[in-house]
């Protein structure tokens, strides 16, 4: 294992350990990944004795460009260096209160360190001390299921679970992350402690989750939640798409598996993790508005608005970011049938206006979300969709060129009417500033002040005001 260990860091942590006479050992998820070939740049050294003086003797000997935190309440010490992240902390081990994932920790050996793991392929350990240099210990053949990709727990899953249930989430999003498969009696053990969750925050499951999102291939995760039961504790408006019923003989889609394959078609062009997010809940108000008419089917009239109404309570129940974070997801899910209606109707300039004029700087964002949710089985429809949406696109770039109508404010403000027409505030003053938004948006007059001024006045004398 020495080749993996070629950075300096490595020679300056094993020659300070040895000088201190202390057995320590590069452990966890640095291990996994450089098996794995993946990049990672935060190293868990894990030391028999004091993590925090192996710590603050490592930052003494890399001088003035190293910053040492120390954190005595854990035990632990993190060191920065350049773009490393190394972090020490003794070996220990835990046991647990039921009602608590806060282990009561005491010092133990690398074996106790090891044993209270999450999974064996972020058990593995690299010695560091110079006459073990780059020895692996493995003792729960961690190796063997990196290579099998298979995600187990060292001792009993149950009581690995139910001592720090958010070990469940870390499994499932591993499995998303790594495409692994979790071992059997694993999964068995998360669906036996899924009511073990309720004693974890909501910002611990949505940190996982917002991880397991940015997987290439986020509905991996989904599934796993809800084969297991989680998924109905953690998001009851997801899984509630689930499912088909029929009238008649005629059924309507699954919306959590559409739902789904939305949000891997998205993950396919974009990074962006709330786009991801609204991906995931642009459909969350169908259950609510679904109804079966014998003449047209079944419907799902106004989902997008009462969905746009739903995120605020979701994202407070789950401590989401209540800012422009919730904003923009409200905006993608209000807006995300707008691209699909103009698809599919004569394209006027008046809808591409507002729709410019609604989405703003998000307009590209909207757009990717709608190309992701065209997923019809009919690859003739869908090349049509595609096609239609170029020409929507189109549309848009030459509308903007032409109106600038992205983000604008009208010309003509509130505070000039109530000036010009010797107004206070009223309801008057709103109706005329609106007439002239919508006379611009709907190319009645263009985007400029003097055709606004002209608009204005001529409005106004209908209106009766002098």
């Amino acid at each position: 294992m020495k080749e993996f260990l070629q950075d300096n860091i490595f020679k300056i942590v094993s020659e300070t350990a040895d000088a201190k006479g202390q057995e320590c050992y590069v452990i966890g998820g640095y291990v996994r990944d450089i098996l794995l070939k993946r990049v990672s740049k935060d190293i868990d050294i894990v030391v028999v004795g004091s993590g925090i003086e192996l710590a603050e003797a490592v930052a003494g000997r890399l001088g003035s460009g190293a910053h040492l935190a120390v954190y005595k309440n854990y035990g632990t010490a993190q060191v920065k260096f350049q773009d490393i992240e190394i972090e020490f902390v003794g070996a220990r081990k835990e046991s647990y209160q039921r009602d608590s994932r806060n282990p009561i920790v005491e010092d133990g050996s690398l074996e106790d360190d090891q044993n209270r793991r999450d999974f064996t392929i972020n058990a593995l350990a690299i010695c560091l001390n110079k006459s073990r240099f780059g020895e692996l210990i493995d003792p729960f053949n961690g190796v063997v299921d990196l290579e099998n990709k298979i995600i187990r727990t060292p001792l009993n899953p149950n009581i690995t679970f139910s001592d720090d249930p958010l070990r469940m989430m870390r499994a499932i999003r591993f499995a998303a992350q790594l495409d692994f498969y979790i071992e059997e009696g694993t999964f068995e053990a998360i669906t036996e402690n899924k009511e073990r969750i309720e004693i974890i925050s909501k910002e611990r499951i949505v940190d996982e989750l917002n991880k397991m999102l940015l997987s290439k291939r986020p509905s991996v995760g989904f599934l796993l939640l809800d084969e297991c039961g989680l998924l109905e504790m953690i998001l009851p408006e997801l899984h509630a798409l689930k499912g088909v019923e029929n009238i008649d003989g005629i059924g309507h889609k699954d919306n959590f598996r559409h739902t789904l394959t939305v949000l891997d078609n998205l993950a396919q062009h974009s990074n962006d993790l709330w786009l991801r997010w609204a991906a995931v809940f642009h459909d969350i108000a169908k259950p609510l508005t679904k109804r079966y008419d014998k003449r047209l089917g079944w419907t799902f009239h106004n989902h997008n608005f009462i969905g746009e109404k739903m995120i605020p309570t979701i994202f407070r129940r789950m401590k989401f970011p209540m800012n422009e974070k919730m904003k923009f997801v409200q905006k993608m899910v209000s807006l995300h049938m707008r691209p699909i209606v103009l698809s599919e109707e004569e394209i006027t300039d008046s809808a591409v206006r507002r729709l410019l004029f609604e989405a703003g700087d998000d307009i590209e964002n909207l757009m990717m979300l709608c190309e992701a949710d065209i997923t019809s089985k009919n690859t003739e429809k869908v090349k049509k969709y595609l096609y239609n949406f170029q020409l929507v696109r189109q549309k848009l770039k030459d509308i903007e060129e032409k109106d600038r109508v992205r983000n604008f404010q009208p010309p003509i403000s509130g505070e000039l009417i109530m000036e010009i027409f010797n107004l206070k505030p009223c309801a008057q003053v709103g109706e005329l500033k609106l007439a002239i938004k919508d006379a611009i948006l709907d190319g009645v007059i263009p985007n400029e002040y003097e055709a606004a001024f002209q608009f204005m006045l001529k409005r106004a004398g209908e209106m009766g005001i002098k």
